[in-house]
């Protein structure tokens, strides 16, 4: 063959083409025209695609198919290759561009999720319970008359208020605490007594690592004085060994309420107090019917 002219492979290459048109095999034009070259084979069919019958069924194209079919079910690569007797590396190049499935639950897993809906839901149930008993409770209370008030300003204020003591003799008014609320109720309690706003003076008592200026806001707000008003911030300094619980956007330190020449109101204060534990130890009638 190395020796035919360009002519002689021209003539060639028409033969080859022909008779590949006409549905022959690459083995069958082989023999046909007598050629055992591969390569001049290669050359003479250059372009000419094999016919249809020639063409074997690609196994491979199928079990791709079936591999993305199961992987869209759900299936792991395992459970796959157990199905389809292939590799785990044939199914990820088939199968990668696929979501992966969500994670299945062990029965051990389904049963902790079970129980832990189930007491979610007792918690709603309780936490229902527990709002209607407040509101039952508050409903109780109702408005305060000025005596209710009275008595509980009294108590509130030997709870939580400055006391002077036989060791050290301090005659002063003054309230500190963290609860707004417990505020709000002092300072009402100071308005039944008449103590004008102008003899009241404020300031913050927190720890340095919190936000001190939006805490300052947050009480000077609450009183409905401006925060220009205020004394200066005691700083509680920063303990890092001990794990706080009263942190978060929650915190607001505590605001410190001391009123002015509070001398003669502490030895009335003092004086209720007297009174209330007198009244409390007298003999009783009757009870809380209706609220308990």
């Amino acid at each position: 063959m190395h020796r035919h002219t360009q002519a002689d492979f021209e003539s060639l290459r028409d033969q080859a083409v022909t008779l590949r048109r006409d549905g022959l095999s690459r083995r069958q034009i082989r023999d046909r025209l007598h050629i055992h070259n591969n390569d001049i084979l290669n050359r003479l069919l250059q372009g000419e695609p094999p016919p249809d019958w020639t063409r074997r069924p690609n196994a491979k194209d199928d079990l791709r198919a079936r591999a993305r079919e199961l992987r869209g079910r759900g299936m792991t690569y395992d459970e796959i290759q157990v199905e389809l007797g292939c590799s785990k590396s044939s199914i990820s190049l088939w199968v990668r561009d696929l979501p992966k499935p969500p994670p299945r639950r062990t029965l051990a897993e389904q049963a902790k999720l079970a129980n832990r809906k189930r007491w979610e839901h007792e918690l709603e149930v309780r936490d229902r319970e527990r709002q209607q008993t407040k509101a039952s409770a508050m409903a109780e209370i109702g408005t305060l008359s000025d005596r209710e008030l009275m008595l509980v300003g009294v108590g509130l204020y030997w709870s939580e208020g400055s006391k002077s003591k036989p060791y050290r003799m301090s005659e002063t008014v003054t309230f500190i605490n963290s609860d707004p609320t417990m505020i709000q109720v002092y300072l009402a309690w100071l308005n039944l007594l008449a103590v004008e706003p102008d003899q009241l003076r404020f300031r913050v008592m927190i720890h340095e690592s919190a936000d001190v200026a939006a805490s300052e806001r947050y009480w000077a707000d609450l009183v409905g004085v401006d925060v220009a008003t205020f004394g200066k911030t005691t700083l509680k300094k920063h303990n890092p060994k001990t794990v706080r619980k009263n942190v978060g956007e929650d915190y607001h330190g505590c605001l410190v309420v001391r009123v002015l020449q509070g001398a003669e109101l502490y030895r009335r204060i003092e004086g209720w107090w007297q009174g209330i534990t007198a009244g409390a130890r007298a003999p009783k009638t009757g009870g809380l019917s209706g609220m308990v």
